[in-house]
């Protein structure tokens, strides 16, 4: 878990990385065996930058509130390969994406 704010982690499997490391990354991906999941701004744009981002799920929602920490880094182009889409009853759009090379 990346986060510079957390003090204590809720479960024995967890550690607190102060600072992304993009190389951990790449090894921890290379030897996962399952998907790695990356929330937050900050932290998906990080990691977007460095390319270790293979699928972006985007859940788009009706309600405007303005301002906020964008999820999409500047600078960074990005083709994607739309995999499915689904609409949910409370005007929900959830958008899922394969990144392209």
């Amino acid at each position: 878990m990346y986060s510079t704010t957390l003090e204590a982690v809720s479960s024995a499997r967890t550690r607190i990385e102060r600072d992304f490391d993009p190389e951990a990354i790449r090894q921890l991906k290379a030897t996962a065996g399952r998907d790695i999941t990356v929330g937050g701004p900050d932290l998906a744009a990080q990691a977007i930058q460095a390319g270790l981002v293979d699928e972006i799920h985007l859940f788009v929602t009706p309600i405007v509130v303005g301002g906020g920490n964008p999820f999409l880094p500047n600078n960074v182009r990005l083709k994607l390969e739309l995999l499915d889409e689904r609409r949910f009853g409370n005007g929900v759009v959830h958008l899922h994406y394969r990144t392209k090379t």
